[in-house]
């Protein structure tokens, strides 16, 4: 196999195309960047990347004389790179260097050099700027940079440009110029609504006259300023990044099933971010999925049950009250309960809500699956257009519901096939389990639906079909809650608990195991066992998926 050394450190490259940076990563070496970026094309102009670079021969390194960017230096069989933090490598042997030759120094110069040239009209605003705490400026002061400024003269301040789109700002002062905004929105989005303008000292980000920043996956934008030059305006200024506790999470508002990170603090989300997954969604999310958890705080939200009283109203009212009656009421109906599973619940929360209904004798069916429009694919051309075929980088999926096919695979197990709720008739009390984020979605379906004779509904709002319940209970969001959601191609993610659910809420699965008379609460790591072990697609999930990815599961994707 083919071999480059960083740092003296020997780097298999297998069949892979690698530069300087990925090379050095797949050893645990970091070579600072701001403008690289693995899913945009290589530009080498923020300059932070430089290294040395050279070549073993016959025993032998020849380094080149001069430092080159390692982003836009690809790595071969015997390319040897040292980067400006040789100092620091631990017991590793040392290449056939020239005696003359100082590992590291050449790099070391250049890095500084260049952190001083980005610094010298950069504000002092890491007080108020919401990037610091993450901002890869104050990292690579601190690692690589000099504790003093040679500026005599004023920086440049041209003025921020808050208006450049509905959701994003632009401090135009803190900009690099690292370009990867632009790149974004040429390259992944295809709207190219930012370009650089002017030129030398003068050149800045900017929108084009009468196009700002609006398109569907512009908040990713903010995730890629490596500084506090471009900021989400609904998070501006609202919490310190080292306050808030970050957990890994699945986005529930459509089948793609992007992995993010779910940032909170005293159990309030903040913020979502997307996380990298080559498996799921690549680097990046849409607006959508990244401002859509503003729900959990809506005045509207269901936070406590509810019973119907005497005179047809609902009534707020105790678990300790509403449990018994509803174990009854369905015990009640035995045989003519039908469960409805919504592509919303987690697979742990459908399997044991399953369990539960099909130990009472009655059927269950999927729950309705929204769908509005078509598939959304990126790049767009400069009319709109998706790419050709197989040219995808980033698709909004057509149908908004996380986990259809997670679920239908509960309901193979327990049913043979999947009936739709609609199909679904002759039945005397049906458990409705939803978990819907936007009630609005529902309307379609429900519309017409006659209610039976106990109607129970789990959701998070009390849409029109719900008003109409017997038994209206409150739902734990995705983000209060942990468990498994499979996307459109099988790939099953794993995800934890962010935050706390309100004080009366209880999830789906904790109601599940209540209604079957377990005691305590409950785990989904336990639960998930049971799944394995009942349902043949599902065996690898107690172990495999420790992974960050997920696991590709064997389930029909249509």
């Amino acid at each position: 196999m083919p071999t480059c050394y960083v740092n003296d450190r020997p780097v298999d490259l297998g069949t892979e195309r690698h530069n300087c940076v990925s090379a050095a990563a797949k050893v645990g070496v970091e070579v600072p960047h701001y403008c690289y970026h693995a899913a945009l094309s290589v530009v080498a102009s923020c300059r932070m990347c430089l290294v040395e670079v050279g070549e073993l021969k016959d025993g032998k390194v020849t380094m080149q004389p001069k430092v080159s960017p390692g982003c836009q230096t690809p790595v071969k069989d015997g390319t040897v790179v040292v980067t400006g933090d040789y100092a620091r490598k631990d017991g590793v042997t040392p290449l056939a260097y020239d005696p003359a030759y100082k590992p590291g120094e050449k790099a070391k110069k250049g890095q500084a050099d260049t952190l001083e040239g980005l610094l010298l009209n950069h504000p002092l605003d890491c007080p108020v700027c919401d990037k610091a705490g993450e901002c890869k400026l104050q990292d690579y002061s601190y690692e690589y940079g000099r504790s003093e400024s040679r500026l005599m003269d004023e920086k440049l301040q041209p003025p921020n440009k808050p208006n450049i789109s509905s959701k994003i700002t632009l401090f135009t002062d803190r900009c690099i110029l690292c370009s990867r905004c632009v790149r974004f929105t040429r390259e992944i989005s295809g709207t190219s609504e930012l370009t650089v303008v002017s030129r030398g000292h003068h050149a800045e980000i900017d929108v084009f006259p009468g196009r700002p920043l609006e398109n569907k996956l512009s908040g990713n934008v903010v995730d890629l300023c490596p500084v506090g030059a471009l900021g989400s305006k609904d998070f501006l200024y609202t919490q310190r990044v080292w306050y808030l506790k970050r957990t890994d999470g699945v986005c529930n508002r459509c089948s793609t099933g992007c992995s993010t990170h779910v940032d909170a603090n005293k159990e309030i989300v903040y913020r979502l971010v997307a996380r990298e997954n080559p498996d799921a969604q690549g680097y990046f999310m849409c607006d959508e999925g990244r401002w859509g958890y503003h729900y959990t705080k809506s005045p509207d939200r269901l936070t406590r049950p509810r019973l119907k009283a005497a005179d047809g109203n609902l009534h707020a009212a105790p678990w300790a009250e509403v449990l018994p009656k509803l174990r009854a009421a369905f015990t009640t109906a035995g045989a003519g309960t039908v469960g409805v599973l919504s592509p919303f619940l987690t697979v742990e929360e459908a399997f044991l809500l399953g369990t539960w209904v099909k130990s009472l004798g009655g059927r269950l069916a999927l729950g309705p699956v929204p769908v509005t429009g078509d598939d959304d694919r990126y790049p767009k051309d400069v009319r709109g257009n998706p790419p050709a075929a197989g040219q995808d980088k980033f698709t909004i999926r057509a149908e908004k519901a996380p986990n259809r096919l997670g679920v239908e695979a509960v309901l193979r197990h327990f049913e043979g096939s999947v009936k739709l709720f609609a199909e679904v008739s002759g039945s005397t009390a049906c458990l409705f389990a939803g978990g819907y984020p936007d009630p609005d979605q529902l309307d379609s379906f429900l519309a017409g639906h006659t209610p039976p004779a106990t109607l129970a509904v789990l959701d998070l709002f009390a849409h029109p079909f719900a008003r109409r319940a017997d038994f209206l209970l409150p739902s734990a969001s995705v983000f209060e809650t942990d468990g498994t959601l499979v996307n459109h191609s099988g790939l099953a993610q794993t995800f934890g608990k962010a935050v706390r659910p309100p004080a009366e809420v209880r999830g789906a699965l904790q109601l599940a195991a209540d209604l079957l008379g377990r005691k305590g609460l409950v785990q989904a790591a336990a639960v998930r066992k049971e799944v394995a072990a009942a349902i043949p697609q599902f065996a690898g999930l107690p172990t495999e998926l420790a992974a960050k990815t997920g696991k590709r599961l064997e389930l029909a994707t249509v």
